[in-house]
């Protein structure tokens, strides 16, 4: 927990309330005491317990009453229902019918009940930070670290939801730079293994004599220059999430013993004689098209129905330009806590060119891209200046006034990057106002302006003796 359970224990004998509460503070957490139900709820008003401790034979309204009124009300804390001796079947019921969290037969024993609530306090974080994640998909169209309201992106933090709760493997494939890893971090903060470790290993960047000592361990003397026991990343990762970066690289003799991995639970390191149990959740992901590399003898076919319960796929960022902007913003506040910057906004030039740039490098790309941009521009304003020469060098559009070219939206007429003509505009004209227009744009650098236009130095010079020198405002 990052922060101190608040407990509330509800006892009509006071003894009982005094007791239970020095327990609880001597495990350090926070302590609040209520005689019966209705002062629970009362209290509950000004204390948001973590985990609730209650009796159920209780004058006035008792620990049954007491639960049915605070699931009427949906905010039910984990609970911890104490009961004497024969009333086992009064106290299941209220775990099955209520929604309880545990039940204790009393007396109370100290270890048993620490642990548990503990446990409670848990569960009580997850379901506050899953919270949180499912207002943020709501109302920001993000999901963890992940940024996008496009309807694709919506898809996907749904389906991220439903699977992140659950046990079941999850292949994730994409374009390399799409956020792989990002999705596999995101499930795992919905998962309840959160609290555990998240580990990712990329199969592609290991040799094939490496593969299996990094995945399973190794013995001290299992092979050359093994000079002790090393435990591998199912140890490193139990009771947390493996992620396995382009399993389709993966040698397929080291696959069969995956797959047997996930069927049984057990590992053994490389040179030992022994199995041990492991806990952990596999997540895999692959730049390929899965069924593409079973078919070409890459993915062993049961291994990748065993992966495949959940598909999520991420599309390229090509295709999902209209998450650019909200992208942005979130990826420069990142930049600014890293670099230590102050950057508050983006030109609607430099977005002009965001947009139209295709994005090979897909979301990793646009990261590296805006990196660069923070520390240039240190605070303020992201401008063109700040972007790589490869962006500040898009081609202006051109636009014919009326007309509106098939697949290009028409520009605004204030467009900066924006040439527009009007119709009847003659050839040497419109070859005349796009020179001087992109000269305009670079600040007079004839060598940037001739790049962009797609002409030689040389030709520009002459167009430009062609017009004459006076009339563009910069020397010969």
């Amino acid at each position: 927990m990052n922060q101190q359970i608040r407990v509330l224990i509800v006892d009509d004998e006071e003894s009982q309330r005094a007791g239970l509460a020095a327990m609880v503070s001597a495990w350090g957490m926070l302590p609040k005491t209520a005689g019966d139900g209705n002062e629970a709820l009362e209290t509950l008003n000004s204390f948001p317990a973590d985990v609730i401790l209650t009796d159920l034979n209780m004058p006035g309204l008792d620990g049954f009453g007491f639960l049915q009124r605070l699931r009427e009300t949906g905010d039910m804390p984990p609970t911890i229902v104490l009961t004497a001796y024969g009333n086992i079947e009064t106290a299941v019921k209220t775990v099955h019918e209520l929604g309880a969290y545990w039940f204790l037969e009393k007396p109370i024993q100290a270890g048993t009940l620490e642990v548990l609530v503990r446990r409670a306090g848990s569960h009580a974080e997850l379901s506050q930070e899953k919270r949180v994640l499912e207002r943020n998909l709501v109302y920001k169209g993000s999901l963890g670290e992940m940024v996008g309201k496009s309807p694709r992106m919506q898809e996907i933090f749904a389906l991220l939801q439903q699977a992140g709760p659950s046990r079941a493997g999850v292949l994730i494939t994409g374009e390399s730079g799409t956020g792989k890893e990002m999705v596999a971090r995101t499930l795992h903060a919905l998962s309840q293994r959160r609290q555990g470790p998240f580990v990712a290993i990329n199969c592609a960047a290991l040799p094939e004599s490496l593969i299996e000592s990094e995945l399973f361990g190794h013995e001290k003397g299992s092979f050359t220059g093994a000079t002790e026991r090393r435990a591998g990343c199912f140890e490193l990762a139990q009771n947390g999430t493996l992620l396995l970066d382009e399993i389709g690289e993966m040698p397929m003799a080291t696959q069969a013993k995956l797959l047997r991995i996930l069927e049984d639970s057990k590992v053994r390191r490389l040179g030992g004689r022994t199995e041990f149990e492991v806990d952990v959740r596999v997540v895999a992901a692959t730049n390929k098209v899965p069924e593409e590399a079973v078919q070409g003898g890459h993915l062993r076919e049961d291994l990748f129905y065993r992966l495949n319960v959940f598909h999520v796929h991420l599309p390229p960022l090509r295709d999902r330009k209209d998450d650019i902007q909200a992208m942005a913003d979130a990826l420069i506040a990142d930049l600014n806590r890293k670099h230590e910057c102050r950057v508050t906004e983006i030109a609607p030039a430099v977005m002009t060119s965001l947009h139209r740039h295709n994005w090979p490098g897909n979301v990793r790309e646009l990261r590296n891209v805006l990196e660069r941009a923070v520390i240039l521009a240190g605070e303020g304003t992201i401008e063109v200046k700040h972007l790589p020469v490869f962006l500040q060098n898009r081609p202006a559009a051109v636009a014919v006034a009326g007309e509106e070219p098939a697949g290009v939206p028409l520009a605004a007429a204030d467009d900066p990057e924006t040439v527009r003509f009007q119709i009847g505009t003659t050839v040497e004209e419109a070859e005349k106002g796009l020179i001087l227009r992109t000269l305009e744009h670079t600040n007079n650098n004839k060598t940037r302006a001739a790049d962009i236009l797609g002409i030689s130095l040389k030709t520009l010079h002459n167009k430009l003796k062609e017009y004459g020198t006076r009339e563009v405002g910069i020397g010969a």
